[in-house]
């Protein structure tokens, strides 16, 4: 275009075009027409500008498109800018999140290290303080842990025996590498009591090592020699206990008739040396009927040593070591019968003389049970009535209750005699014994240790009591169906 608009102006110069167009614009008389050269003149500056107003648009939109690429350029190479920058910025992120990662898990192992140095300084210290022997072995026998306490009683210390066969430093021990092998072999714990009687009692347990590398076993012995002679001296305290608590209420169930019989006897004696027993005459029969009493009273009274001694024996042979099915009604109405046949008060009441009501749930399921066991419990709590109903100035009265209940059978007997103080209530079923002599004569009916022993230990069950002094008592138990 540029070539163009130049060119113009030398072909408007050039010789030829200017003598033709100097031609043009003259007149018939040969003189210029200025009328019309002007007209021509503005016409071709006209074009002309016409031609640059073209050629400035046409270069003004190249330009605007030119602008516009470089815009695209500009944004483009802003975006690629922005783009690096937020990738660069991101990478410094990451790099910043990495590095504080790292001093946090550089921290946290460094407090790992000292937590386990701290658990493993706490567990040797364990290890060693404990009152137990504790014996480490690999598979071999070869020791790998030798606490204190095993130091102590061996005599070596644990310098001279690691690494070294338990059986050849230690031979006394009283395990055999059958045994550890046994433990190993099995994967099970295995225990061993081993004692001396009257000397020495000691616990032994091998248990392997699970999920180690290496196969091994620890060994644990515990002297628990002070342990067993305690043991043994509460259960020979809880024996003492039971037999003297048995054998006041044998006493006492056997000296009334005993009594009674003595008493008819002197009676006899004194008629006899007397001589007031004569024959044929009124006040001999009299006397011979008076006799005849007397022999049937103490032949009764004897009768009734025979039935406590006979349930004495029968309760001392019935315990096995497995219980019996059996119906808890009968159960309690043979105690019910043996109470009438052996107990009485020195105030000459009779449990015969008590008015019983029963109330027995139909369809009751049996349960097993130690039925003898049961019985005794029976006739200590109707012995136990029988003497808070003396004296009490009421129609003496034993209500007795069996029912289901939450898969248990619930017992219940009340009594309307004199009922118990709170301090009775909390101690009628502590064991009775004291090493203590006294001359107070003791109340087996103030205490029911061992009939709670039956009901709880011997039977899984539960025994209470609940009273007013005003009104009776009431003893509830409750057996277990299955």
């Amino acid at each position: 275009m540029k070539e163009i608009l130049f060119s113009i102006p030398i072909l408007f110069y050039s010789p030829l075009l200017l003598a033709g167009v100097t031609d043009v614009f003259k007149d018939e008389h040969g003189e210029t027409n200025w009328q019309h050269l002007a007209n021509w003149s503005s016409g071709t500056l006209i074009i002309l500008l016409s031609i640059v107003v073209v050629n400035l648009a046409i270069t003004r939109r190249k330009a605007h498109r030119a602008n516009r690429a470089l815009e695209a350029i500009r944004n483009d190479l802003e975006l690629r800018v922005q783009e690096r920058t937020a990738t660069l910025e991101e990478a410094n992120q990451k790099l910043t999140d990495t590095n504080r990662l790292l001093e946090e898990e550089v921290a946290q192992h460094v407090i790992t290290s000292r937590r386990l140095s701290a658990s493993e300084s706490y567990i040797k210290n364990i290890l060693t303080s404990m009152p137990l022997m504790l014996i480490g072995l690999d598979k071999e026998g070869h020791i790998t842990q030798w606490n204190k306490r095993a130091q102590e009683v061996s005599g070596s210390s644990a310098e001279e025996v690691m690494g070294r066969n338990l059986w050849e430093v230690y031979p006394v021990i009283t395990i055999s590498p059958e045994q550890v092998n046994q433990a190993i072999h099995n994967d099970e714990t295995l225990t061993i009591k081993h004692s001396q009687r009257g000397r020495y009692h000691y616990d032994i347990t091998i248990y392997p090592l699970r999920e180690q590398v290496e196969t091994g076993v620890v060994i644990l012995v515990d002297d628990v020699t002070k342990t067993v002679h305690a043991e043994n001296a509460l259960i020979q305290r809880d024996k003492m206990s039971s037999m003297g608590e048995l054998a006041a209420t044998m006493a006492q169930d056997i000296d009334a008739p005993l009594q009674a019989i003595f008493k008819d006897l002197q009676v006899y004696q004194n008629m006899l040396s007397s001589g007031t027993l004569t024959v044929n005459s009124d006040k001999g029969d009299k006397e011979a009927n008076k006799l005849n009493e007397l022999l049937v009273d103490a032949a009764e009274q004897g009768r009734y040593v025979a039935s406590i001694v006979a349930n004495l024996l029968a309760f001392a042979r019935s315990r096995s070591d497995e219980k019996q099915l059996a119906s808890v009604p009968e159960i309690m109405d043979h105690a019910l019968k043996l109470a009438g046949e052996m107990l009485s008060v020195p105030s000459k009441l009779r449990f015969t003389d008590i008015v019983i009501e029963k109330d027995y749930e139909e369809n009751l399921p049996q349960i097993h049970c130690y039925v003898l066991e049961l019985q005794q419990v029976f006739i200590s709590l109707f012995r136990h009535a029988l003497g808070q109903m003396s004296g009490s100035g009421r129609t003496p009265t034993i209500s007795i209750r069996i029912m289901e209940c939450y898969e248990a059978l619930w017992i219940q007997i009340q009594h309307n005699g004199v009922g118990l103080s709170s301090e009775e209530q909390r101690h009628i079923f502590e064991p009775y014994f004291s090493d203590i002599q006294s001359n107070d004569e003791y109340d087996v009916g103030k205490r029911l240790s061992f009939s709670h022993f039956i009901i709880t230990d011997h039977h899984q069950g539960e025994m209470a009591v609940t009273s007013d002094v005003d009104v009776g008592s009431t003893f509830h138990m409750q057996l277990p169906i299955k």
